[in-house]
């Protein structure tokens, strides 16, 4: 039987680069500002940046550590280290499943805006019904969705190092640079509303980083609690495959500490940028009240800012969207990474024909999704009291529900099934020592169970019955 050359990264700045970017993407630029901007700023950051320091390092170095030392994806890695916890391994496969059902179409939403921008047309894009407009007919989402999703193909379907690699060490340092650019931009921005109130940058910049302590009770800050606990799952790519998949690809030379230390500083701080970009601008332009508008914060906000730079607008806003959808690119990639790499290893078949036929069921499960704003239209109240479509069920039956579920499960099996010791033992190869070694025993064994559990009876809506 002849073996398969395994894919895998350069070395230690490509895996990086490339983690970073999956962590980097829509879940930072997109969901972040809306989430804070919803849930008090100030106050959604302080849980957000608690977790990063504690959950995030906890299942982040899981999940690496699983993958670099089994070399599998989370599909066969979990029954290789324990055959009767395999299940756990094909419940995190279906995470990914379901996110590229919309990430994709997202990632179509950036690529619209992209071509407005490109085409002149940047002025229609700053009307208060134009994203609306966008996302309720019938054609246009679904051509710009495949399109995003032919992208997405092309560098899954060319390899790890050539394809996914190559492209982090562009995208990623440039999408910094302007990210920081524009949030310096955003804080001088000044407007009158037609009641002669003028408001800044400077204070919208306030209203997100100085937390809001106002009528809060226990069922609301486990609300933010479970927002920024999905975020994390969400933008740092944990307990979906992903990085159990990438970590497969790093050698053993590779110190994980340290990359680990820099894949949160990253991601962390692109989201903290991305919300001083569009949470100051969507004050300016809109008020408190326009910070409740959810996922459309984005692609509404900034268009106008762009409009209010004059022609220096529209350089920016075409850079901006470009980098965007990269970004965006960078996390699809990962995505669908994942699923070719499990389905490559259950069907024993070859990238390039696992990689069209995983794109022609994402296409069909996308266009569904994109329906969701038109002849599927429906709108529910979710389990957490929050309404939502048919995107925002999936996005929270897969942030909200399975990514927690997996997290807990996970933190069982590494902390009383297999030990922590299995993991600090990859994490230690190749650096000096684990140096948060005992935080990461208290949170894998007791901390991290603890919250999922309660987080999850909250997504569930157990405990919004008993505090009514």
């Amino acid at each position: 039987m002849q073996t398969k050359k395994r894919n895998g990264f350069s070395g230690s700045i490509g895996f990086v680069l490339a983690a970073a970017g999956s962590a980097v993407g829509v879940g930072n630029i997109w969901r972040f500002p809306y989430l804070a901007a919803k849930d008090g700023g100030g106050l959604f950051l302080l849980v957000y940046l608690g977790l990063v320091l504690t959950f995030g390092f906890t299942m982040l170095a899981t999940d690496i550590a699983i993958g670099r030392r089994t070399g599998k994806n989370a599909w066969q890695a979990f029954a290789s280290i324990r055959p009767s916890w395999g299940f756990l391994g094909k419940i995190t496969f279906l995470v990914p499943v379901l996110i590229m059902t919309y990430y994709t179409v997202i990632g179509g939403w950036i690529l619209k805006y992209t071509t407005v921008y490109l085409t002149g047309k940047h002025q229609a894009a700053a009307q208060d019904s134009y994203f609306t407009s966008f996302i309720t007919s019938r054609v246009s989402p679904i051509v710009f969705m495949l399109l995003f999703l032919a992208m997405t193909a092309m560098v899954v379907y060319v390899g790890v190092e050539k394809g996914i690699e190559k492209f982090s060490r562009v995208v990623m340092p440039c999408l910094l640079v302007l990210m920081i650019g524009i949030a310096i931009y955003s804080l001088t921005l000044r407007y009158t509303d037609p009641a002669g109130n003028e408001r800044t940058g400077i204070q919208g910049l306030a209203v997100y980083l100085i937390p809001d302590f106002k009528g809060l009770t226990l069922s609301r800050f486990l609300s933010i609690l479970l927002d920024a606990m999905s975020q994390l799952f969400f933008s740092l790519s944990v307990s979906m495959g992903i990085m159990i998949t990438y970590g497969s690809y790093v050698k053993k030379d590779v110190n994980l500490n340290r990359a680990i230390v820099q894949i949160e500083s990253f991601d962390t701080g692109v989201a903290l940028l991305a919300g001083m970009m569009i949470v100051p601008a969507v004050y300016v332009f809109t008020g408190t009240q326009g910070m409740q508008s959810g996922p459309s914060l984005m692609f509404v906000s900034l268009p106008k800012m762009f409009s209010s730079m004059g022609s220096v607008g529209i350089v920016i806003g075409i850079a901006f969207f470009t980098m965007i959808l990269f970004a965006a690119l960078t996390s699809s990639v990962s995505i669908m990474e994942t699923l070719v790499a499990t389905c490559m290893s259950i069907f024993d078949a070859s990238r390039r024909k696992v990689s069209l036929i995983i794109a022609a069921i994402s296409a069909l499960c996308a266009a569904v999704i994109c329906m969701g704003y038109n002849v599927l239209y429906f709108n529910i109240t979710l389990p957490n009291g929050q309404s939502g479509q048919l995107l925002d069920v999936i996005d929270y039956i897969s942030n909200s529900v399975m990514m927690p579920a997996i997290a807990l499960l996970t933190s069982i099996f590494i902390g009383w099934v297999i030990k922590p010791e299995w993991i600090e033992t990859e994490m230690e190869i190749g650096a000096e020592r684990f140096t948060r070694k005992k935080l990461y025993r208290v949170m894998i064994q007791y901390v991290v169970p603890a919250i999922l559990l309660l987080l999850f009876m909250q997504a569930a809506g157990i405990l919004r019955v008993f505090s009514v």
